[in-house]
């Protein structure tokens, strides 16, 4: 089934039920009126939204209407905890590209997982705030799940159970910013703000044979003014999957259901070509590129994202429908009153 959240004037908004094709809605307000009620008394309430889902796509659903993902909050407007991993190592190694040394000996022993905020998160079609340009804005096609209740301790194979829900995300990074705070070791702060997600959470039995060992094997597409930037497989170069990223956040304390779980930017390695490696598929962020370009030439052409400027990430499933629906985002400065 396909879940989104309704905005209604209220911090959590209101859960509706979505068809697959993304076309129609229905109110859940006779099961829950928030995805977190859901997620909290997952298996009482799921098959009674599972049954809705199945009347809805069956064109049964009496006071269906037209699906809106301009309409949409974040699946889950604001949860209980939220953790980014860095799943590709293709998007770490190119990066951080001589910045760390034995990058590939350390992240084989286990992922990289940091905490991040989640009390404000952003719907598809709202904007991007950024105070300043010069803070190099960034945005990177990414994945994510939301679990329910999972134990101290938990192993990967308990952490795959645990998913309820998987969303699509852009994840917005301030490089300089970010740059600077990495000095510090202290971690990210001002570097990440909100993060957007797609206007649907979809149950993994939506990806029918697409969700394969706790990864999702299809392409993620990212656009920059209308231009592709990438258009990654997100599934066979996922080195950790989110069963090995839950049970990795999970390792010294429990997590509560409705806890996100980020896959990191969607990245995909390079092919030799020519004496050159080349990037066929795109690149996972603009960071990426202006790293290539500093490699193959000693300096970065391409610019960070400027106002104005339009971002896009989908992924569509094998029979070239959109499963997420679509992130669109506008690039703006703060208001300042």
């Amino acid at each position: 089934m396909k879940l989104a959240t309704y905005k209604d004037g209220s911090r959590d908004g209101q859960l509706v039920v979505v068809s697959r094709d993304l076309a129609s809605a229905h109110y859940a307000t006779g099961i829950a009126s928030r995805l977190q009620q859901v997620l909290d008394d997952w298996n009482f309430m799921a098959p009674q939204l599972q049954d809705l889902s199945d009347a809805l796509n069956a064109g049964r659903a009496r006071h269906a209407f037209a699906f809106e993902p301009a309409c949409c909050m974040a699946p889950l407007p604001r949860a209980c905890q939220r953790v980014e991993g860095a799943a590709y190592l293709s998007h770490v190694e190119l990066v951080c590209a001589g910045g760390l040394g034995g990058l590939s000996e350390r992240l084989a022993a286990g992922p990289l997982v940091r905490q991040a905020a989640s009390d404000a998160l952003l719907g598809a079609r709202d904007d991007i705030v950024a105070v300043d340009e010069a803070h190099g804005i960034d945005f990177a096609g990414a994945l994510a799940v939301i679990t329910g209740d999972v134990p101290i301790g938990a192993t990967p194979e308990q952490g795959l159970e645990a998913v309820r829900l998987l969303m699509l995300a852009s994840d917005v990074s301030l490089r300089e910013l970010m740059a600077r705070e990495m000095e510090t070791r202290l971690g990210l702060l001002q570097g990440k703000p909100a993060t957007a997600y797609g206007p649907v959470a979809l149950t993994p039995d939506e990806l029918g044979s697409a969700w394969q060992d706790g990864r999702v094997h299809l392409a993620l597409q990212t656009s920059w003014n209308g231009r592709k930037l990438g258009l990654c497989d997100a599934g066979p170069e996922m080195r950790f999957h989110f069963g090995e990223l839950i049970a990795h956040a999970a390792r010294t304390r429990c997590l509560g259901a409705g806890t996100i779980v980020g896959s990191g930017p969607v990245s995909n390695h390079g092919v030799e070509s020519g004496g050159r490696r080349e990037w066929p598929r795109g690149h996972g962020c603009i960071a990426e590129k202006r790293a290539l370009e500093t490699l193959q030439d000693g300096a970065p052409s391409t610019g960070y994202l400027k106002f104005g400027d339009t971002v896009r990430v989908e992924m569509k499933g094998r029979d070239g429908r959109s499963l997420f629906g679509a992130i669109e985002q506008k690039v703006v400065p703060l208001a300042r009153g």
